[in-house]
């Protein structure tokens, strides 16, 4: 049958090329069905009447050879032409203009019921966060009711769109004219004197035309946009006291230029060029939302700079390129200023254009993405005032996939897009100063943790055990309340004169104020506790630092805090630096508890007071020498709370092994560890600390880790932590490690497997190949051991199932009579 099979595709394939063959013959000579016919025409007279030449036949068969050469060389030539033009599309600077007709068709299909709710939701999460921050004469507070953008679309390559090549980079440019006019906008405002009252806003047209830049960087990861200049804004906006009525802008003289100035600004500080935003193409979507991040900033050094270089204006720097290269400023003086939003870090302050600072800063997002601005600064001796010479901008995004972009402004308005594949990687970038002619600066960032919406977090190439249980453990908003404990300060400035301070914090969390008490030290010890009730909306924690005075107290900083996502009876320990200053940051740890009597409080609140921590010291290494002999006689002396315990001293060592337990109840306190060195005359002398991170260890789960020592060169302890929890011992496998939760945590382990995979791919490291690989078959291991698990765990409830239906079938006479008539 298989033979007789593929002779029918043969023999149909043969009979395709025939017909395919007659017909361009067709098309190509339009007197061939003439001469078919007149051949067969001659063929009868020469079969039946009287017979031709030989030559004949011979003719007509060249004549077929002929035109079959040419339907083969005209299929060749097409194949040529097609991989020609793919090769000058990768190739060639610019592509010819394209019309997007089929693109424009494809948006008013899609548009009304997919974009369109899409992009309204997200602009007006970024509207209502920026009108909070937007103050006007007339205007005293404005909130957002009502934001859609209607049913058209925009308007995108009218006249066509290219590519164009800008050294390495690919560069697409399309038109973009939005003209609406059933869009709803809907603000209520304020209005400040003379204006008395609230009023509506309504903007109901827009009309946005400018030229789109789309540039795809990161091997197609992301996508950079922005207008190539400032695009035409126009807004109509219609004006009323709230009812049906409506009355003429004109009304409120002002607001539809004002409206138009604020989204002109915005655009040219966002995406104009040379200013882009960030488009993302995971190839993984975790569909969470960040709500906020930790990035370490170190900036390292700065190169190439020059007085005449970052002071001439752009006319003169032509002319002085060559001085400036033979130019050295070895007496130059200049510091670095590191700015988040109103969080503010500076550098020391180096000679020479080569300066080099290594200057690390713990900075804080309050989103998904931010902007890390660096302003170079110069120092003249006898002037108090510092002159400010040069900027430059990296831009940091939470993708997805749980990665990080990094983009910035490359050399001659290039790109520079750096990714990092988990939180933890560190990216060096060297970014070139805007608008001058001279000096780039080198910058490495990690960015530590990502916090997110429903109480998960991502820190250090480490999923939090809160993010695995984040969905079951989460808890309503409303019947919770909010500790907050201020525990310390550090690096705080010194108002006064003598270099003394007074500090105290005020804690504010919608309308409900605290304070602590006043300490006197540049790095004061609180330990205080608050508590709130919790507010929904995204509400922020309101810091603010104080340095007591008899005259006035003076601000020293403040900061704001997102309490977004606390999952309950889970401590969430962070150091907050302090905006509006050049240092300070503060430790505080936050805790959601359910109030009591409300659901679930109960059996928190007893699973809290019937556990314990039990905590072995088991050795430490490489610690500092305290003694002139160049050893220690190192102990551990612990801190959990207000209860405090040591270890034995072992004398003369600096590797210490003291195997020792001991055991706290668990009340949520901060563990502190202190290494101290033993004397017996002399004052013991520290030589390093640490704080044991357990509030988000999983109960009855040891957690075995070395910890390195703060405040000391190097040093490192080994510790194991258990929290013991009695009720949760005497509960079943299936209660004690939920199914779901254990499914989760093997498929993010599996993903994050995956990801650890590409990254060494990419990097080439076999050494680091070959480990993964043993750590996925162990955790192929897990994952058959857990399939195991749940056949015998299903297995055990149908047999159950079955007990209580015999049971319940013979414990209900009228059920059994029923059973049995039947």
């Amino acid at each position: 049958m298989s033979s007789i099979s593929s002779r029918r595709k043969k023999r149909g394939l043969r009979v395709e090329d025939a017909v395919e063959f007659f017909n361009y013959v067709v098309e190509e000579k339009p007197f061939v069905p003439v001469l078919i016919p007149l051949v067969l025409v001659c063929w009868g007279i020469e079969r039946w009447i009287f017979s031709f030449s030989n030559w004949v036949p011979l003719a007509v068969a060249v004549w077929a050879t002929v035109q079959f050469g040419n339907y083969q060389r005209r299929i060749v030539v097409e194949d040529l032409n097609k991989k020609w033009k793919r090769v000058i599309l990768n190739t060639s600077p610019i592509t010819p203009l394209e019309p997007c007709e089929w693109l424009n068709k494809l948006l008013m299909e899609v548009w009304p019921n997919y974009i369109s709710p899409k992009l309204s939701l997200r602009f007006a999460s970024i509207v209502e966060k920026r009108l909070k921050h937007i103050k006007s004469r007339l205007i005293e507070r404005i909130e957002l009711q009502e934001f859609t953008l209607g049913s058209y679309p925009p308007c995108l390559g009218l006249h066509g769109t290219r590519w164009s090549t800008a050294g390495d980079q690919r560069i697409m440019r399309l038109g973009f004219d939005w003209d609406t006019t059933d869009m709803s906008i809907m603000l209520l405002a304020k209005l400040a004197k003379p204006f008395m009252g609230t009023a509506r806003i309504v903007i109901n047209s827009l009309h946005i035309k400018g030229d789109l830049l789309l540039m795809p960087v990161l091997n197609g990861r992301a996508v950079l946009y922005s207008f190539l200049s400032v695009p035409d804004v126009r807004i109509g906006v219609a004006f009323g006291s709230g009812g049906s009525q409506s009355l003429p802008a004109t009304e409120l003289p002002g607001v539809s230029s004002w409206l138009v100035k604020i989204l002109t600004d915005t655009l040219v500080k966002t995406m104009v060029e040379p200013r882009r935003r960030c488009y993302s193409m995971p190839a993984l979507s975790l569909r969470k939302k960040a709500v906020g991040g930790i990035i370490y900033v170190t900036v390292v050094s700065a190169s190439k700079l020059s007085r005449n270089g970052l002071r001439l204006s752009p006319s003169r720097r032509q002319f002085d390129r060559t001085s400036e290269e033979h130019s050295v400023d070895s007496d130059l003086q200049t510091f670095v200023e590191v700015e988040l939003e109103q969080l503010t870090r500076r550098t020391d302050m180096k000679f020479g254009s080569n300066p080099r600072w290594n200057s690390k800063f713990n900075m804080v997002l309050h989103e998904e993405a931010g902007t890390l601005r660096f302003n170079l600064y110069e120092c003249t001796p006898n002037n108090v005032k510092c002159d400010y010479l040069a900027s430059c901008e990296v831009k940091v995004k939470y993708v997805e996939d749980d990665s990080t972009v990094f983009w910035a402004i490359g050399p001659d308005s290039g790109v520079i897009a750096k990714h990092a594949a988990f939180c933890g990687n560190e990216v060096e970038i060297v970014v070139p100063f805007e608008g001058v002619h001279s000096g780039e600066l080198m910058v490495k960032l990690v960015l530590k943790e990502w916090q997110f919406s429903d109480g998960s977090h991502v820190l250090d190439n480490f999923i939090s055990h809160s993010s695995l249980f984040g969905s079951s453990n989460f808890l309503p908003r409303t019947g919770r309340k909010v500790n907050i404990t201020v525990v310390e300060g550090k690096d705080l400035i010194a108002k006064d004169r003598s270099g003394k301070c007074a500090p105290y914090v005020k804690l504010q969390y919608g309308k409900i104020l605290h304070r602590t008490r006043t300490a006197h030290a540049l790095a004061p010890l609180w330990n205080q506790k608050f508590e709130f009730d919790e507010i929904g909306g995204g509400e922020l924690l309101m810091v603010k630092c104080y340095s007591e005075d008899t005259f006035g107290d003076d601000s020293i900083g403040s900061a704001r805090v997102n309490l977004e996502g606390l999952i309950d009876r889970s401590v969430r320990d962070v150091w907050v630096p302090l905006e509006k200053v050049n240092s300070g940051e503060l430790r505080l740890q936050i805790e959601a508890v359910r109030a009591e009597g409300s659901e679930g409080s109960r059996g928190s609140s007893m699973q809290s007071n019937n556990g314990w921590l039990e905590l072995v010291l088991l050795e430490a290494k490489d610690l500092i020498a305290a003694d002139i002999r160049g050893t220690s006689d190192p102990y551990v002396r612990v801190q959990y709370g207000n209860i405090k315990k040591r270890t034995k001293v072992m004398y003369k060592t600096l590797n210490p092994h003291w195997n020792q337990t001991l055991e706290f109840p668990d009340d949520g306190s901060p563990l502190e560890l202190h290494v101290k060195d033993h004397n017996a005359l002399l004052p013991t002398s520290s030589i390093g600390d640490c704080v044991v991170e357990y509030q988000r260890l999983p109960p009855n789960q040891m957690s075995d880790k070395w910890i390195p020592l703060q405040g000391v060169k190097r040093g490192e302890i080994h510790i194991r932590i258990t929290r013991k929890v009695p009720e949760l011992e005497k509960k079943s496998s299936l209660e004690s490690d939920p199914s779901i939760n254990r499914a989760h945590r093997i498929s993010c382990e599996m993903k994050q497997m995956m990801m650890k995979f590409q990254s060494l791919i990419e990097d080439g490291n076999l050494e680091g190949l070959s480990t993964a690989m043993s750590e996925l078959e162990s955790l192929e291991d897990t994952q058959e051991d857990y399939m195991i698990q749940l056949e015998t765990e299903q297995a055990l409830l149908l047999n159950k199932i079955k007990e209580l239906g015999q049971e319940m079938f013979e414990s209900s006479p009228n059920l059994s009579r029923r059973f049995s008539g039947v």
